[in-house]
């Protein structure tokens, strides 16, 4: 699996090439999130958001399909307690329906070859009135990057991209899986990241 093998050096590549983004992502999401919550999170890979998520919510479920990327994670988020780490398919979540009070999946969506069984997914699992929050790398044109240049280095390490957003695409893709109540932040930068809060109302 590409992710097993890129799962020592992605952090260093992230940081060399979108530094800023790649930090403030998790920042952000973490500002949805509350003390009491408990959080699921899939496609963790190293625990980029997972370590800013960890310190403000009651418990981190931490998931992802490579186990290498789920290492990197638990090694990232060693020094907090309330963290529990689980090797898991983003379409076939062996959760409970209703067992968490925020969903968080980022940077995955483009990834996937059915992201709308993903949603389904998250839907499920949420508590009615939960949050599911989905950051995605995007096109801006005014930016001095673009998601296209991080695809051509990802895809010469072997990443397979399915999909490629701009801002109207990105929100595009909600309203067609007939998601209503959603709320965006832009993590701006070199390559920007647009943040798609949702709250859960199926």
């Amino acid at each position: 699996m590409i992710w097993d093998k890129v799962s020592s050096v992605y952090d260093l590549f992230e940081n060399m090439v979108n530094k800023e983004v790649y930090q403030g992502t998790g920042k952000i999401v973490a500002g949805y999130i509350g003390k009491d919550d408990s959080v699921l999170e899939c496609a963790c890979g190293t625990g980029a958001i997972s370590v800013h998520i960890a310190p403000v919510c009651k418990k981190l479920t931490a998931t992802d399909f490579s186990k290498k990327m789920l290492r990197q994670t638990q090694k990232k988020c060693a020094g907090f307690d309330n963290v529990q780490y689980r090797f898991a398919d983003i379409t076939a979540l062996k959760c409970r329906s209703n067992s968490f009070d925020v969903v968080v999946a980022g940077n995955v969506i483009h990834l996937l070859d059915e992201p709308y069984r993903a949603l389904d997914e998250f839907v499920r699992v949420c508590k009615p009135g939960g949050k599911i929050i989905i950051p995605t790398y995007i096109n801006v044109n005014n930016s001095t990057g673009s998601i296209s240049t991080l695809a051509k280095l990802l895809e010469v390490m072997g990443v397979d991209f399915k999909a490629e957003f701009d801002m109207f695409s990105y929100k595009a893709f909600f309203e067609s899986a007939g998601f209503e109540n959603v709320t965006y932040e832009l993590a701006d930068g070199r390559m920007p990241c647009l943040i798609a809060i949702i709250t859960n109302e199926k």
